[in-house]
């Protein structure tokens, strides 16, 4: 039997290896563990000192600091949006700051497949899909207590509010004060017949206290945009 040359047995271990890590990628997460695929997730937990997240900066180290923590090697940016005037001096778009996508979530479940996508009517965000870093399902609508209201501070395209007389980053993500306020979503698509993911309404205060009075615990969104 003459003996296959050493390139070619070198390509089969390497295409059977690769076939074997895409497939364990597809299966999603091992026990006790996440999707290497995933690329989306729902914080499991805020700042605790409400509206104020250290700044977009503090909010962005929030989301890789989980996300490392449940395995992940990826670059993640919280999606949120800041206007300027405020206390900085450009507009941040959430919708800009989170990569291109494919997003997945915790078990390697598709959220979006794009950024028109994701604004779209047809994403996969809802109360079985927006998952936390750690595979969690959040309480939403109906439950005690309620945590549906997530931090945007964004337009339903995922844009910043123009400047007008209304505080809807609670001071660009900086303030704990009561006579602020956050514009939030709703990750369960569920209340107050408003079913938008990211600009559901305004919180009626910054403080820890007030997002919960609306449904709240200061959790926000992350995404990898790598």
């Amino acid at each position: 039997m003459k003996k296959l040359p050493l390139i070619l047995v070198v390509s089969f271990i390497c295409l059977i290896s690769s076939a074997f890590l895409f497939a364990r990628a597809q299966r999603g997460p091992a026990p006790g563990g996440v999707s290497p695929m995933m690329s989306f997730f729902v914080t499991s937990k805020g700042s605790g000192d409400g509206g104020n997240l250290n700044g977009i900066a503090g909010a962005d180290y929030l989301c890789q600091t989980l996300a490392e923590t449940a395995g992940s090697t990826k670059t993640w940016h919280a999606y949120l949006s800041t206007r300027a005037g405020d206390n900085a001096t450009t507009i941040l778009n959430a919708r800009e700051r989170i990569g291109k996508g494919p997003w997945y979530n915790s078990k390697g479940q598709v959220i979006a497949k794009s950024v028109d996508d994701l604004h779209g009517e047809n994403n996969n965000l809802n109360k079985q899909t927006a998952l936390t870093e750690k595979g969690e399902t959040l309480k939403g609508f109906g439950d005690t207590p309620n945590t549906h209201d997530i931090l945007t501070g964004s337009l339903p395209n995922g844009t910043a509010y123009p400047r007008d007389d209304k505080d809807h980053t609670c001071y660009n993500w900086t303030s704990n004060k009561e006579n602020g306020s956050a514009q939030v979503g709703h990750f369960d698509r569920m209340g107050g017949n408003n079913t938008s993911w990211n600009s559901a309404h305004a919180t009626m205060g910054c403080s820890q206290a007030n997002l919960s009075t609306t449904g709240g615990a200061g959790l926000f969104y992350c995404f990898a945009v790598d």
